[in-house]
């Protein structure tokens, strides 16, 4: 069993959904973004989705852009990212690591080397955002072969017909991107999520993370107990970026104001905080 499979299953046991927080790899450096990394299941995250910072991202809201800039300046590189997630695996081997980027890089890298080299790096998963089905026979079989899963997005304007076509080309979980937009710009209603998951799961056994617009613990709360896990991103940046100094420099509050947030995020998956007329 995977150790994304392994890990749902555990937390179905426990009856709650996932804590799937977000780092930019290489924001604002390397060091930082290592040490957040190693820290972050402590804090409370069930998951861990990386980001490959890309020049050109075409889902990313401003923030999630800025910190992918952050990153380049940085000297991130694919090589790099993997190095630093097999870093991480040296101390931490439960803990699944998801890379969510762009296909270009690992086009450039090679299909087959990238998938090696990311499965003996520890990676458990990639979501690549501009990778439709019909396309993705170029690392299907590499990714199969190195014991990846490739996890699809879907949207709520993505139809029965072609929910059920994505979704048969997915494995690992199903990353419902709540709302139409780009990441970090608004938030989908409990109501809204609650109408789209039966549709969801009439579709695939694999559990469903739902993000894009998760910004508060009461949100994380709810996306978690109607789906099987929330994703957590821009609003983590977003407090990473606060943090910085007037050089883009990390300070001594960077890594400890990221991993509070990500404590009471983790607080209120695992406790269910009544989301009352919260959105989600």
């Amino acid at each position: 069993m995977s150790r994304i499979a392994a890990r749902f299953k555990s937390l179905a046991a426990e009856g709650r959904g996932a804590l799937i927080p977000y780092l930019e790899a290489y924001d604002p450096d390397l060091e930082t973004s290592l040490a957040l990394l190693k820290a972050m299941p402590a804090a409370g995250a069930d998951l861990i989705e990386v980001g490959m910072p890309f020049s050109d991202p075409s889902a990313d809201g401003p923030v999630i852009q800025a910190a992918a800039r952050r990153g380049l300046k940085a000297g991130a590189t694919l090589p790099g990212v993997l190095a630093m997630v097999a870093e991480f695996r040296k101390g931490n081997a439960e803990t699944p690591v998801i890379l969510m980027g762009y296909l270009n890089p690992i086009e450039a890298y090679g299909y087959d080397r990238f998938c090696t080299d990311a499965a003996k790096a520890g990676v458990d998963g990639l979501i690549i955002v501009d990778l439709p089905p019909e396309e993705a026979d170029v690392i299907e079989k590499p990714a199969e072969e190195a014991g990846l899963d490739i996890i699809r997005l879907v949207a709520p304007t993505t139809s029965d017909e072609r929910l059920r076509y994505v979704l048969s080309h997915a494995s690992g979980f199903v990353y419902y991107v709540s709302i139409t937009g780009i990441t970090g710009t608004r938030t989908a209603s409990k109501h809204d999520l609650k109408e789209a998951l039966p549709r969801l799961r009439a579709a695939t056994d694999l559990p469903v993370a739902i993000g894009f617009g998760i910004r508060s613990p009461e949100q994380a709360a709810t996306a978690a107990s109607i789906a099987d896990g929330a994703v957590v991103a821009s609003v983590l940046l977003a407090t990473l970026a606060e943090t910085l100094d007037a050089d883009g420099k990390a300070t001594a509050e960077t890594l400890p104001r990221v991993l509070e947030q990500i404590r009471d995020l983790a607080a209120a998956v695992r406790t269910g905080v009544p989301a009352a007329d919260q959105t989600a």
